[in-house]
């Protein structure tokens, strides 16, 4: 039996279960539209990363990202695809406030400027945001209501002379409600209360409003329902629509191929390949990560 919005939408006898059918009936639309359509139109350079090195925070001999580089232009979403240990979350926690790692080296560059991101705050003043992959952990204060959650990486977006705003908090968490859909009764509701979807729509207004230009999502649909993810989606779409840049980091990559641009693949800690739109498949990723692997036993 599929429920969507409290009714029931159908019951599927056991020879009729498909995955495709229970994805239409719970969102109301098939398979073949699970990605929204986009005009891909990429302009200026946004940013560039080049000679990034990262060490293990803890295991002094490991390095755990060699000489990645990528970039990213407006209207963009990249993608990062390799298998779980490639090095994907540690490379974009340690470009964003040197938040992972030590003995970081490298550069990165934004509108053509270089620019310092060797703490939190001072990534979001380049214009840098990053989601992360555990919003329950490391995204969100759960037993804080939404609209404390919202306000937290921009509280200077909120306050006069120093002094918190209540009133002005309270507008803007209101806004960000209605423009991501978050659904709940209002934003004093506490973030813990809230559906996995929403929970991510909420960590995602937290960083939209600190006005980055590149907003780095770290496995942005783990966890949540189709509906939902195909609403995460419209919201990248949106954001690219406006100029802005997005890399995205996912495990999926049926996701990677809906959705991005260009894909980097990433394994043992280095960006070993690159492929367009056009050009890219699952197949492909997997060959350039199993070739590299072969390299390495070779060597």
């Amino acid at each position: 039996t599929i429920l969507r919005d409290g009714t029931t939408v159908s019951t599927i006898d056991r020879a009729d279960i498909s995955e495709e059918r229970i994805i239409r009936d719970m969102v109301g639309r098939d398979m073949a539209h699970r990605y929204p359509e986009r005009e891909h139109r990429t302009g200026e350079m946004l940013m560039e990363v080049s000679g990034w090195n990262v060490w293990h925070p803890d295991v002094r001999e490991r390095q755990v990202i060699a000489d990645a580089a990528f970039t990213v232009r407006q209207g963009e979403i990249v993608g990062i695809a390799g298998l779980m240990g490639s090095g994907r979350t540690e490379l974009a926690m340690s470009i964003f406030g040197k938040a992972y790692g030590r003995n970081i080296s490298g550069s990165v560059r934004m509108n053509g400027k270089a620019v310092d991101t060797s703490t939190v705050s001072k990534a979001v003043d380049a214009g840098l945001a990053y989601v992360t992959e555990d919003r329950k952990a490391l995204g969100l204060i759960l037993d804080e209501p939404i609209v404390r959650n919202i306000s937290l990486a921009n509280l200077a977006g909120i306050a006069t002379k120093g002094v918190l705003d209540k009133h002005r908090e309270k507008k803007i968490a209101e806004e960000y409600r209605r423009a991501m859909s978050i659904r709940t009764p209002g934003v004093h509701q506490k973030a813990v209360n809230l559906s996995g979807g929403n929970q991510q729509k909420v960590v995602l207004s937290k960083w939209l409003f600190t006005d980055p230009q590149v907003l780095i999502l770290d496995e942005p649909t783990r966890g949540i329902d189709v509906g939902a993810k195909f609403e995460i989606y419209t919201i990248m779409n949106e954001l690219v629509a406006q100029g802005r840049g997005v890399v995205m980091i996912s495990s999926e990559m049926p996701e990677l191929l809906g959705m991005c641009d260009r894909i980097y693949v990433m394994n043992e800690g280095r960006i070993v390949g690159e492929l367009g739109k056009a050009e890219a498949s699952q197949e492909r990723i997997m060959a350039m990560i199993l070739k590299t692997v072969n390299k390495e036993k070779v060597a």
